[in-house]
């Protein structure tokens, strides 16, 4: 099976988030060193709604200084300028989305080390649908943070932001899709891909090919840096050196 790593429920102020989809404890702090003492990571929801009040700088630097001090890593959902501001503001290991991200910050970002994971397919298939609602802050706030968020995110890899490549989709496991949707965006393909394995390898612990590291490939008939869409159809799977389809 591959190797997953989690950061168990989400955790939200009150009143924001998905009913039952996450934890609202009353001490933020607390709650995300006890989840990432478990399991190495904490995700907290730092903003939710166009009009909502993104979880405090002072709270969120805080469950940074406490799941760091457990050997934790956190991570932060973010769509908003205010909510991605205390993000990077507070050091958070990882800016989840980013949508409506001041750029601004993103030499603060590449300097503290902190990754972007813009699920940036997810975001941008979801325009068509917004642009059709009825006129109000809610669509105007998602149409001009999702039309910005290519070139957002491109910036962001020149500014020398560690890109990651994540899905946030349904049906799960669309990576393929978001590697296109950043070559499309203007990332080099070798740097799409690239957030997608190389770079996101050792961000997570786990060495490329070198030696010690785990014997893991995907195969393809052609450098897919020629062609994204052979993403699609590796011609072999190995992981940990046993192959897994061929």
């Amino acid at each position: 099976m591959p190797r997953a790593w989690h950061a168990g429920p989400w955790i939200a102020q009150q009143g924001q988030f998905f009913d039952n989809w996450a934890a609202r404890p009353a001490d933020l702090p607390a709650a995300a060193a006890r989840q990432a003492g478990r399991t190495g990571w904490a995700k907290i929801v730092g903003d939710w709604r166009h009009d909502g009040e993104p979880v405090p700088v002072d709270v969120l630097t805080a469950v940074v200084e406490a799941v760091h001090a457990v050997g934790g890593r956190v991570a932060v959902h973010t769509q908003h300028r205010r909510g991605g501001a205390n993000a990077v503001a507070a050091g958070v290991d990882s800016v989840e989305h980013g949508m409506c991200l001041d750029p601004a910050l993103l030499n603060d970002m590449a300097a503290r080390g902190t990754a972007l994971t813009p699920t940036l397919a997810t975001i941008t298939s979801s325009l068509d649908v917004v642009g059709r609602r009825p006129d109000g802050p809610g669509k105007d706030w998602y149409v001009s943070g999702a039309t910005a968020h290519g070139p957002l995110v491109v910036a962001a890899a020149e500014a020398g932001v560690r890109i990651l490549a994540g899905t946030d989709s349904w049906p799960h496991g669309r990576i393929a899709d978001e590697v296109r949707a950043l070559a499309a965006a203007g990332l080099t393909p070798h740097e799409a891909l690239g957030a997608a394995s190389w770079h996101a390898r050792p961000y997570l612990g786990v060495g490329n090919l070198e030696p010690g590291a785990p014997a893991d490939a995907v195969v393809y008939p052609v450098d897919p840096r020629t062609d994204l869409s052979v993403l699609d159809s590796p011609t072999a799977v190995i992981l940990r050196g046993v192959p897994v389809r061929s």
